[in-house]
C-alpha cells in the first residue's frame, strides 16, 4: 500500500518538522502493519502515534475512546486540521447511527470514534465489516484491566475487533499502566507478542512538590506569586471550586472554575478564557483535563488529595508539556488525611450498596421490571439522594460504578428541561405569526422537529433547536418564554444536573449479580490505589523515583523535589533549635501571625507551626484576640 511520509503529514496537518522520540518508531512499525503497545505519559504525543501512520495511509482508523468529551474534542482538533473524522457517541437515533456508518464507509474519512459499547450492536459490527479500516486505536487502553484505575468491563469487547479484522494493525495506547495493568491489556487485546513502546515517565522540567500548610487559598496564592504563567488547580468538590476562584480573585489573581454541573456554554466561555490567556488559573474538579492541549502551563497544583496516582500522575503531568520549568505540588494539612479516611475509604460502594442504590434510582424514575433500556432520564442529584437519605458521596461513586460496568451511562451537566404545548388553533397560531414575523422560524422548526406538539405537552431540546436553526440557546428559551406570555403555548421548566440512560433492561439482582465480581474487584483496587497515595504522601524518597517506580520504571533521584531539596538544603529542614530561636527573634519586635513569621525566618510552613505549637504548650509564646503570636516581656 502506498503512502505519504509520515514527516510530510506531520508538517502538513500540525506544523512540526521532527517527531519526538519514541513517536517515529512507533509511527514505523505501525505503518509496516504490526501491532503495537504504546505507554507515554500524559504530554508524550500519544495520539499522534495512531493519528499520522492512519492519515499516511488509505482508509480509515477506528479509536475507540472512552469519554465523550474526550472524543469531541479529538474530533474538533482534526476537524480544525482539515482531516475528515467522525464520532458516534450517545444519544442518536438509529437513522442517524445508520447515516454516520454509511459516512464512514463511503464519505472517505480518516477516522471514526467509537465508544467501547458500541462495539455490543449488531449494526456497528456489520457496518465495520464494510469499512476500508487501516489500522484499529485503543486510546485509554488501561480502562480494559480490572486492575486498572478507570476499568469499564465494555472495553474488553475491543479485543473481538482483532478477531474481525485480523489483518489490520492494532495500537493499545495509554499513559497510566502499572506493569499488572500492562499484562492484562496486552493479553485481552491479543498483543502478547506486540512490542512496548514507552518512554521514561521521568518529566526532568517537571519539579514535584509536597508542601503542609494550613491555609490553601493563602499557599497556593504565595505560590502564584512566585510562579509566572498558567496554572490549574485541582479540587474535589463543585462548591469549593467556585470558593477558590473567589478567594483568588479577592487575592488579585485572575481566576476561574470549571466543573461537571457547568452548562456547555458556561465550560466552552470559562475554558476559552483560560487557554487564552484572559484569565491565568483555572480551579478545577477532575471534570477538567482529558484532551485539553496548552502546552505552557507553568504549575499545576492539588489542593485536595488525589484518588489515585494515576490520576495525580495525569493531572499533574499538564505542567510543563513545552519543556520548560514546571511545577507539580501536592498540598495537605492534618485534616486530609482524615479525609482521605472519611470522603474515600468509607464512601467507596460495596455489591449491598449497588443494589440498594439500582432499585431506588429505578423506582425513582418508575421504571418497570423489563423496561427501560435505551431510555433517557434527567433528575436533580440532590433531590434524589434526599428522597431516599442516601450519602451524597457514596451515591455519586454508586452511580460511576454502574456507569463503568455499562449498565446505565451518567452524564453531568445543568439543564433545563423545558416541556412545550401549544394551547391556540392553526389559524390563530398564523395569524400570532403574521403579527410577530421574527418568531416564524422558531415556530415552524418547533412544529416540524415535534409532531403532536398541539395535543400532548412534549419535552423541548432548546440545545436541538439551536444547532438546527443558528439561532443561540439562550435566545431560544427567551421566545418560549415570550410564547407563554402572549398566551399561544403552555410552558414547563424543570431543573436537572444528572442524566442518565438506562443501558440494559431493569432485573435488579440479575443486573447487580452480573456484575457483583466486578465490584468487589474495583472495592479492592481503590482501596490499594488510595493506600499507595497515602505513601505518596509520608515518604521521604524521592518523588520522581516513587512515581516511576509504581509505574514499574526504574529511575534515579531528580534531585529538584521537595524531598531531594529538604535532604540538601538545610535551611529547608532544620532543627527544633534553630527554629525556636528563630521564632522568638521574629517576635521580640512585637506580634506577628503564623503567615507573617513563616515570611521573616524564610523556613517552610510546617515544621515553623509544629514549633509554634510546642512554643505555646510551653508557654514560652502566646495568642493574642488577633490570632498573632506574642512574647510577653
Amino acid at each position: 500500500m502506498n503512502y505519504k511520509a509520515p514527516e510530510e503529514v506531520l508538517e502538513s496537518y500540525w506544523g512540526y518538522k521532527a517527531f519526538r522520540e519514541p513517536q517515529k518508531q512507533i509511527i514505523d512499525h505501525l505503518l509496516q502493519g504490526k501491532d503495537a503497545m504504546v505507554l507515554l505519559p500524559t504530554g508524550g504525543g500519544k495520539s499522534v502515534c495512531y493519528q499520522v501512520p492512519a492519515i499516511s495511509k488509505d482508509g480509515i482508523c477506528l479509536v475507540i475512546s472512552p469519554l465523550v468529551a474526550l472524543i469531541e474534542d479529538q474530533v474538533t482538533q482534526l476537524k480544525q486540521r482539515g482531516i475528515k473524522a467522525l464520532a458516534i457517541t450517545g444519544g442518536i437515533n438509529p437513522t442517524e447511527l445508520s447515516d454516520r456508518l454509511d459516512n464512514a464507509i463511503y464519505g472517505n474519512y480518516k477516522f471514526l470514534y467509537l465508544s467501547p459499547e458500541r462495539l455490543q450492536q449488531e449494526m456497528v459490527m456489520e457496518r465495520i465489516r464494510q469499512m476500508p479500516v487501516n489500522l484499529i486505536a485503543v486510546d485509554e487502553a488501561h480502562c480494559i484491566s480490572q486492575w486498572g484505575n478507570d476499568f469499564r468491563p465494555a472495553y474488553r469487547n475491543c479485543g473481538i475487533l482483532k478477531t474481525l479484522l485480523p489483518d489490520i494493525p492494532m495500537v493499545a495506547l495509554t499513559a497510566t499502566a502499572t506493569p499488572e495493568v500492562t499484562k492484562d491489556i496486552r493479553e485481552n487485546l491479543q498483543l502478547t507478542t506486540a512490542p512496548v513502546f514507552s518512554s521514561s515517565f521521568k518529566r526532568d522540567n517537571l519539579r514535584y512538590w509536597i508542601r503542609e500548610c494550613h491555609d490553601k487559598y493563602q499557599e497556593s496564592a504565595k505560590i502564584l506569586g512566585k510562579v509566572e504563567g498558567s496554572a490549574i488547580i485541582y479540587i474535589r468538590s463543585r462548591r469549593k471550586s467556585v470558593e477558590f476562584s473567589r478567594e483568588l480573585n479577592a487575592r488579585g489573581i485572575q481566576a476561574t472554575y470549571f466543573h461537571g454541573g457547568l452548562t456547555r456554554t458556561e465550560k466552552k466561555e470559562k475554558l476559552a478564557s483560560w487557554m487564552n490567556g484572559s484569565v491565568r488559573v483555572m480551579i478545577a474538579t477532575n471534570a477538567f483535563g482529558m484532551g485539553i492541549d496548552k502546552p505552557d502551563v507553568r504549575c499545576v497544583i492539588h489542593a485536595d488529595l488525589p484518588d489515585s496516582l494515576e490520576n495525580y500522575f495525569q493531572e499533574a503531568g499538564r505542567a510543563g508539556r513545552d519543556g520548560k520549568q514546571s511545577w507539580a505540588i501536592l498540598l495537605h494539612n492534618e485534616s486530609d488525611l482524615d479525609t482521605l479516611e472519611n470522603q474515600f475509604i468509607k464512601n467507596i460502594p460495596d455489591r449491598k450498596f449497588i443494589s440498594h442504590l439500582y432499585s431506588k434510582i429505578c423506582n425513582y424514575l418508575q421504571i418497570a421490571f423489563g423496561a427501560g433500556s435505551g431510555e433517557t432520564f434527567e433528575i436533580n442529584f440532590n433531590e434524589f439522594c434526599n428522597t431516599y437519605q442516601l450519602n451524597h458521596m457514596l451515591t455519586y461513586n454508586g452511580l460511576q460504578l454502574l456507569d463503568r460496568n455499562s449498565v446505565i451511562r451518567l452524564s453531568e451537566q445543568f439543564n433545563k428541561r423545558q416541556e412545550v404545548q401549544f394551547v391556540i388553533s392553526n389559524h390563530k397560531l398564523f395569524q400570532y405569526m403574521d403579527r410577530n414575523p421574527s418568531a416564524e422560524t422558531i415556530i415552524q422548526l418547533i412544529l416540524r422537529t415535534y409532531g403532536g406538539i398541539f395535543d400532548i405537552v412534549t419535552p423541548v431540546n432548546t440545545h436541538l433547536l439551536a444547532a438546527r436553526s443558528g439561532i443561540d440557546e439562550e435566545r431560544i428559551s427567551l421566545y418560549l418564554k415570550k410564547f407563554e406570555q402572549d398566551g399561544i403555548i403552555e410552558l414547563q421548566t424543570f431543573k436537572a444536573d444528572t442524566s442518565i440512560t438506562f443501558l440494559c433492561p431493569r432485573e435488579d439482582h440479575h443486573t447487580i449479580n452480573s456484575i457483583a465480581r466486578d465490584i468487589e474487584v474495583q472495592r479492592k483496587n481503590k482501596l490499594e490505589r488510595i493506600s499507595k497515595v497515602k505513601e505518596y504522601l509520608l515518604t521521604g524518597s524521592c518523588l520522581s523515583v516513587f512515581l516511576s517506580n509504581y509505574f514499574g520504571q526504574e529511575d534515579t533521584p531528580c534531585g529538584k523535589c521537595s524531598n531531594c531539596h529538604s535532604k540538601s538544603d538545610p535551611k529547608r529542614a532544620p532543627g527544633l533549635p534553630t527554629l525556636n530561636r528563630a521564632i522568638l527573634d521574629c517576635l521580640s519586635d512585637g506580634p506577628l501571625s503564623s503567615g507573617s513569621i513563616v515570611s521573616k525566618t524564610g523556613f517552610e510552613e510546617a515544621p515553623i507551626l509544629e514549633a509554634l505549637e510546642l512554643l505555646l504548650k510551653e508557654e514560652e509564646i502566646k495568642l493574642n484576640s488577633r490570632n498573632e503570636f506574642y512574647r510577653e516581656k
